[in-house]
């Protein structure tokens, strides 16, 4: 395989320290499906809905022949543009965006479902692993970013309790003290956790949203454990409230990028990414055709290929089979500064 001869994953990160070059992590569905390909794949989540008996979103898998959820809501898309050109009928266009609301409301109760019941699911030596792994960026003064959903990059900060790794979320006082009556600080209120109070500091950078992080029209929240109710309890009974996580799954990449320019927290992750200085390293990112937007931030932080000393000069892009590597050298041209295939099998994320 040609894979093989490639550098290893841990060759990357030595010739990268070696240099003192600033690196940072862009992960995406690759890094899940690594800790359990059972779970958290695009085949996972549309069997779920298959199996869930919704049956105008079941017909949609049907007649459009395919898994991706991408492509199903860019054909919704489309097929809503042309039908408020060419319908008479008033009542399709609502129609067919009911049915693209459908999709979205099916993805996120596949997403949370098929979560392991909670953090403590995740085996010791696994978390742990995957701590390492994610320290070697964020304790270098490097950035963390993520395309994915669900909740395994949680669930693995929470679990190691790891001081550098700031998403933004923090806790704004709502006890008045300017009332002249004296209170302990043991009897403080504070507000659930709100985006914002932490957003220079960030090192952790949810590209795409993910499912405890929700939009009220005011703030940004992040859904968190308490003393009655696991995780996904909570971030259920807010779906359960209509109030639904922040998830770009809208089609192209055009599209994914309206959706993340009108939301306050993913249009700050983006910028971040667009301007990131050094060396970038993916894992389980493949750059597909729905994600030109990803492409298009990092040549920003390439500065468009422009001779400056303050830029991102180089793409390590993990591949995971000769198709995965074929097709990476076809699309090299896209980008705007040096791109290196590596092997991703060796990086070994999970301890597996």
């Amino acid at each position: 395989m040609e894979i093989e001869k490639l550098m290893t994953y841990q060759e990357v990160v030595a010739s990268l320290n070696k240099k003192k070059r600033k690196k940072h992590l862009l992960f995406g569905n690759g890094f899940s499906m690594a800790f359990d390909n059972n779970i958290f794949s695009y085949n996972a989540l549309s069997k779920f809905i298959e199996d869930s008996g919704d049956p105008m979103v079941t017909k949609l898998f049907e007649r459009l022949n395919t898994k991706n959820f991408e492509l199903i809501m860019q054909q919704l898309d489309n097929f809503c543009e042309i039908a408020d050109l060419f319908s008479n009928d008033k009542t399709l266009v609502p129609k067919i965006k009911s049915v693209t609301e459908q999709l979205k409301n099916s993805l996120i109760d596949a997403v949370k479902e098929l979560h392991p019941e909670h953090v403590f699911k995740i085996p010791d030596e696994k978390s742990e692993s995957c701590m390492k792994f994610l320290q070697e960026y964020i304790s270098r003064d490097g950035l963390v970013f993520s395309t994915n959903y669900d909740l395994l990059l949680y669930w693995v900060l929470i679990r190691n309790q790891v001081k550098n790794a700031i998403d933004g979320f923090g806790r704004d006082l709502e006890t008045d003290l300017d009332s002249g009556e004296y209170i302990p600080p043991e009897d403080f209120e504070y507000s659930e956790l709100r985006w914002g109070k932490y957003k220079k500091e960030m090192t952790v950078f949810h590209l795409h949203g993910t499912l405890p992080i929700f939009d009220t029209g005011i703030n940004i929240v992040k859904v968190e454990y308490d003393n009655a109710h696991y995780l996904l309890e909570n971030v259920k009974e807010r779906i359960d409230n209509k109030e639904y996580p922040i998830f770009v799954t809208a089609g192209n990449g055009q599209e994914k990028l309206n959706h993340i320019m009108h939301n306050k927290y993913l249009t700050h992750c983006y910028d971040q990414l667009c301007t990131i200085e050094g060396s970038l390293v993916t894992f389980g990112f493949n750059f597909g055709e729905y994600d030109h937007h990803i492409i298009d931030a990092v040549n920003k932080a390439a500065k468009m290929g422009q001779k400056v000393k303050d830029k991102l000069w180089s793409v390590y892009i993990g591949v995971y089979s000769d198709e995965n590597l074929e097709y990476i050298n076809e699309i090299k041209d896209k980008f705007k500064c040096k791109v290196t295939p590596y092997n991703a099998r060796t990086a070994n994320i999970w301890n597996n």
